[in-house]
């Protein structure tokens, strides 16, 4: 006779094994706020018997401390799972539930309705199949509502449930479902969801969750849940060309050498061409691996390929069918979704990450941004939280892509801040602007340091930074000089004096003077470049801009120098008036009184000039750059 403990074992292995083979449907659902998307997901699991004995009794007493009447469910709570959301009654993060019935194995995303919250809502979406947009029966199409129909399709999500909740609180009425109905699909109609099914509900009451309602005997279409099980989901095009961007170098020992990651799209046998991009090295795959060689792989699978010949291919590369490979580019055309608090600024330097690649980017123009209820492009100069708008951006270097549209994987980046880290952006790449194939960079026989030798000097970058009136162009005159003196080769660069004519055109938003600095470091780096000595005296109040300079430089041509003064004695000061006119409100905008001034965290030179003359300064500055070796002739 078999023991029990065999016969449990065969059991749980069957089981695991039928779960194995069921197809997954990965869904978001979402809409305003209290249309009743935890309630949705939480008589979900319920119905598909997904919630333990004691999680029920737990969720029992809970709906009664909730204030929950008679023998009602409270079925949010299932989800709402932090104390927050439960004290307020709303949900303020992503939450992933997994159930799985018969049919199919399903995991949701419970995505917050509060605008706010929006960049939640964008990650929740962004590996969904299919999107549950709730509508309240009682307050109809809202702001949200439209709001995240336009992000489910902009983030390529084709198939939608319209569930037009709370049937039972305006009496099971046809003419109110027919409504509802008629609003949103005028909305909808130029969006790019090819499939709507409409479905009355009560999440509440459970009316055509799992069993059809007997309250609306005049809908004739599917329960949600008899939906949810058979919809036919298309995660990649019908011969999608095989992509996958390459996460890890594996090599365990001198003998092995593969490349890992997730295949993005299409299927890869051994034999097949592949080009690496960005490189467009060519070679052929010698071995599909997961869990021993396989006989061929396809999208959604991670495996580890090996190739014939011993190419150069990195973290960050796209393995490519060789036929039909990447696209490659540093120019585009994107949709920006912008998740944070600081306002994006063109000409800001952000780190920008697509599949395993990290590049440098910046916004070159902001062509436009869209107004989510109504369609309507309209011209801005920055987006702010939760604002979607149409940019350029150009990168430090050329990636390989597809068009979102085409492959999500390899089309859809983030944006991070480089001082904070922090996500700032999630973006959707169009196509590479025409221009980044016509221009190419023109090689020269005269170069950087043919230049610097035959001045006799190591061209670098002094940056003086620091607020108005800290002294700042009057020490930069002062070094000039001195070093004119010694028969150095410089030139200065003057915040006043490049606004006459290099950024005539610029105000003093922000916005600005980012582009203000970004100017003035591509011309210094020029002067640099022609091996100059660049004096460059600028208040450059952001951190993110004096690094973008930075960078622009080899390693140690650039120093920063930090004319540190109190505000009040560069307020004493006032050479020229600001301070009077900024305090009285006739100038905005102004550094240190209604702008920040972001001080330097590790400048190369700090100055206190509350604490010495001028003179004195200069002549610190001039030792410093002795002491590294800067001025000694012909050390370039």
């Amino acid at each position: 006779m078999a023991h029990v403990s065999d016969l449990i074992a065969t059991d749980i292995g069957a089981y695991l094994k039928q779960h194995e083979t069921k197809s997954l449907l990965r869904f978001i659902t979402c809409g305003s706020v209290d249309d009743g998307k935890s309630t949705l997901i939480g008589r979900l699991l319920y119905d598909s018997k997904m919630i333990f004995e004691d999680q029920l009794a737990a969720l029992e007493s809970d709906s009664k401390k909730m204030g929950t009447q008679g023998e009602n469910i409270d079925f949010a709570l299932l989800v709402d799972g932090l104390a927050a959301e439960r004290e307020q009654g709303i949900t303020i993060d992503v939450a992933y539930r997994f159930f799985s019935t018969d049919k199919r194995k399903f995991i949701v995303a419970d995505t917050p309705g509060h605008e706010q919250y929006t960049r939640n809502m964008v990650t929740g979406a962004s590996t969904a199949d299919l999107a549950v947009i709730l509508i309240d029966a009682r307050k109809g199409v809202l702001t949200q509502t439209r709001r995240h129909s336009y992000l489910v399709s902009l983030l390529g999500i084709r198939n939608v449930v319209l569930a037009i909740n709370k049937m039972d609180a305006v009496g099971y009425s046809r003419e109110v479902f027919d409504r509802i109905l008629g609003d949103y699909m005028a909305f909808a109609a130029p969006l790019a969801i090819e499939k709507i099914v409409p479905i009355p509900i009560s999440a509440l009451m459970g009316d055509n969750i799992t069993e059809r309602s007997g309250n609306m005997s005049w809908y004739a279409g599917p329960t949600l849940m008899s939906h949810l099980e058979t919809v036919s989901i298309a995660r990649q095009p019908s011969g999608a060309a095989f992509r996958m961007p390459v996460q890890w170098v594996n090599r365990p020992n001198m003998n092995f050498r593969g490349f890992s990651g997730l295949i993005a799209a299409g299927t890869i046998f051994p034999g097949d061409p592949v080009k690496i991009m960005p490189s467009a090295r060519q070679s052929r795959v010698a071995s599909v691996i997961l869990d021993g060689e396989m006989p061929y792989a396809t999208a959604g699978q991670s495996v580890t390929i090996t190739l014939e010949d011993e190419v150069d291919c990195s973290r960050g590369d796209v393995i490519c069918a060789g036929e039909s490979p990447a696209e490659v580019s540093d120019q585009f055309e994107t949709t920006l979704v912008w998740m944070n608090d600081n306002p994006m600024l063109s000409g800001r330097s952000y780190l920008m990450k697509i599949g395993a690649k990290t590049v440098t980017a910046s916004v070159t123009t902001l062509k436009h941004k869209v107004n989510v209820n109504t369609l309507e492009q309209s011209a801005a100069r920055d987006l702010k939280l939760n604002e979607i708008g149409v940019c350029n951006i150009s990168l430090d270097q050329a990636i390989a892509f597809d068009p979102y549209e085409e492959n999500r994987h390899t089309g859809g980046f983030i944006l991070i801040d480089r001082l904070t880290n922090e996500t700032v952006a999630a973006g959707l790449i169009h196509f590479a602007l025409r221009r980044a194939q016509n221009i190419h960079w023109q090689s020269v026989d005269v170069g950087r340091e043919a230049r610097a030798d035959q001045k006799r000097q190591r061209p670098c970058v002094l940056w003086f930074t620091g607020l108005s009136g800290a002294g700042k162009s009057t020490i930069a005159n002062l070094v000039e000089r001195r070093l004119f003196a010694m028969g150095k080769h410089t030139y200065m660069l003057d915040g006043d004096n490049v606004r006459h004519g290099l950024c005539r055109d610029l105000g003093f938003t922000n916005a600005d003077r980012v582009e203000n600095i970004r100017r003035v470091g591509e011309v210094a780096k020029l002067m640099a470049d022609a091996g100059l000595i660049v004096l460059a005296s600028f208040i450059s109040p952001f951190r993110s801009e004096r690094d973008m300079v930075r960078r622009l430089l080899p390693e140690g041509d650039f120093l920063e120098v930090f004319v540190d003064v109190p505000l009040d004695v560069a307020e004493s000061r006032d050479p020229k008036g600001l301070y009077k006119k900024a305090r009285a409100g006739e100038i905005t905008n102004f550094t240190g009184v209604s702008s920040p001034y972001e001080p330097p965290e590790t400048p190369e030179l700090h100055i206190q000039t509350a604490k010495m003359r001028p003179e004195d300064a200069a002549e610190l500055i001039v030792a410093g750059l002795e002491a590294r070796g800067l001025l000694r002739g012909g050390d370039a």
